[in-house]
């Protein structure tokens, strides 16, 4: 599908950021998009950032038939761009559209599409320390009806943010994590699985209810409080003191974070010891007080590695601390690997960082 481009004029284009704006705060120049209609995908193209046009009776507007992603592009030690597997951002899209009954869109489509607005926003990719290209593909369903249906049109739009570290003091700083049974971020049957917009709207009383009590966020329980699921908007992990990571186990309330299938890819190649296990809350905040649990934190794209000194409970409990409440060495070691395979400082396994290509000479 041939993709069409709508460029601002070189001297109508903003700058690269002298100093980068809070994560997620800054654009770039264009955006990719493509419209789905009378079954089919049509109209490929790259123009300039602006606002989408879609009627107030839209069902995305009314019953939440949005989903997202997020993936990240860096510069590399030769001057090149690479982004970091977004092959698996592009399948994960279709399957949270499964989930909410959105329309597919070809994986090619994607990746060009990425790949293409990558070559063309290439200058304005951040090169300090912990930044990067974040991605941030989106699809909403715009059919103007008021009947709760599955719309039969769709925008798919993918826009880039220049980003630093997500926390605004990086990897360095542990965050604190609040256990509550008070909120529950998704059940079994649900959507809790895929990156709909209504899961991410859901966490916002709790992430303040967190806040308000002294975390940086809520460490969700499954609906019976009694196993971990994730922390906030990641996934969660901890460390036993032989160095292994231990995730709560993929089902279809957690999301499939792309950082910990990375991981666990990663453990099978022996360069890090990892498994999934079902995690019993009881039990871990044990193994913390009888040091069997020595580090722990959250996995994701936007932080890739956020490590937690500190758990906090609204039920009188008082606060526990991981080991020396430090950034402890394997989350370290962890943290290095991955983000020295993303920025090319490391050799990543094949097709892992994909170079975006110069189409435009």
């Amino acid at each position: 599908m041939k993709i069409r481009y709508d460029l601002l004029d070189v001297n109508k284009r903003k700058p690269a950021y002298v100093k980068l704006p809070p994560f997620g705060e800054g654009r770039t120049n264009h955006m990719f998009l493509v419209d789905y209609d009378n079954g089919e995908w049509h109209d490929p193209r790259i123009v300039p950032y602006a606002p989408l046009s879609i009627m107030p009776g839209a069902i995305c507007l009314h019953y939440g038939q949005t989903l997202f992603e997020g993936g990240k592009a860096f510069i590399h030690p030769d001057g090149e761009l690479y982004a970091w597997r977004f092959d698996m951002n592009a399948e994960r899209v279709n399957k949270s559209a499964d989930v909410i009954m959105m329309q597919n869109i070809p994986l090619d489509l994607q990746i060009e599409g990425c790949m293409r607005l990558l070559d063309v926003e290439r200058d304005l990719c951040p090169t300090a320390p912990e930044s990067s290209m974040y991605i941030r593909p989106l699809m909403i369903g715009t059919q103007d009806s008021l009947g709760i249906k599955a719309s039969n049109r769709y925008i798919y739009c993918i826009m880039f943010a220049p980003v630093g570290p997500y926390y605004p003091d990086g990897f360095n700083k542990a965050t604190t994590l609040l256990i509550t049974s008070k909120y529950h971020r998704a059940v079994h049957g649900g959507t809790g699985n895929s990156k709909t917009g209504g899961n991410y709207a859901a966490s916002l009383r709790p992430y303040y209810y967190a806040h308000d009590a002294g975390a940086d966020q809520v460490l969700y329980l499954d609906a019976a409080s009694e196993y971990i699921e994730e922390a906030g908007g990641m996934n969660h992990y901890h460390v036993l003191k032989d160095g292994t990571f231990i995730m709560p186990e993929f089902n279809d309330s957690i999301l499939h974070s792309i950082t910990t299938r990375t991981v666990m890819e990663l453990a099978k190649m022996g360069k890090v010891k990892a498994r999934f296990e079902r995690i019993r809350v009881k039990d871990f905040v044990a193994d913390i007080k009888n040091g069997n649990i020595i580090e722990a934190g959250a996995l994701g794209t936007a932080a890739v590695i956020s490590p937690n000194s500190t758990y906090l409970f609204d039920d009188g409990t008082p606060p526990l601390t991981v080991a020396d409440g430090k950034v402890g060495k394997y989350s370290r070691q962890l943290f290095e690997l991955y983000t020295g395979m993303q920025t090319g400082k490391i050799p990543a396994p094949e097709g892992w960082a994909r170079k975006v290509e110069r189409y435009l000479k």
